[in-house]
């Protein structure tokens, strides 16, 4: 097995961009609210980052079409999917549907919670931090709520199950 050693340029983006496949991430729907009604985005940028306070943060692209909504929420709530929710990945893809026919409810702060989520962090805008391409959104958890179940997670480009060993 050979192993490719590079400094991160614009001439090996893949290079970059496969080496970060090689860390699974787990998948969330990212929701606020906006004046055109309720919004979804895909990101598995979601990390804990603080018990005390109970910190998360999550990174929107500012590329994205839907980044001013995120970049500028008060309130939002990040879903973790599990693997039973590879239809969430078509719904809140660019040129899904989104909330149309979804069922959902309203937490106290307005912000769109869907049901059936692994887990579910309810949260206040606590920092924004730039981040290069991205911003790096952190949030004040005000509620979080769980499930029994397995995640859905991201390797090298692809959706799948985790398998646990030992």
């Amino acid at each position: 097995m050979t192993e490719l050693v590079f400094t991160p340029n614009a001439d090996n983006a893949r290079a970059f961009r496969d080496a970060l496949g090689r860390y699974p991430t787990g998948v969330t729907v990212v929701t606020v609210a906006t004046a055109e009604g309720p919004m979804g985005f895909l990101a598995n940028s979601f990390a804990s980052v603080s018990m005390d306070p109970p910190l998360v943060l999550w990174s929107p692209a500012k590329s994205s079409s839907r980044f001013a909504h995120y970049s500028a929420a008060a309130h939002f709530s990040i879903h973790v999917l599990a693997n039973d929710h590879g239809d969430w990945l078509t719904r809140f893809s660019r040129t899904g549907l989104g909330f149309h026919g979804l069922s959902h409810e309203v937490t106290a702060e307005g912000v769109p919670a869907i049901h059936g989520a692994l887990a579910r962090f309810d949260c206040a805008q606590h920092a924004t931090h730039e981040g290069g391409d991205h911003l790096i959104v952190v949030g004040c958890v005000i509620r979080a709520a769980f499930r029994t179940g397995a995640p859905l997670v991201f390797s090298q480009g692809t959706y799948g199950d985790f398998i646990a060993h030992g």
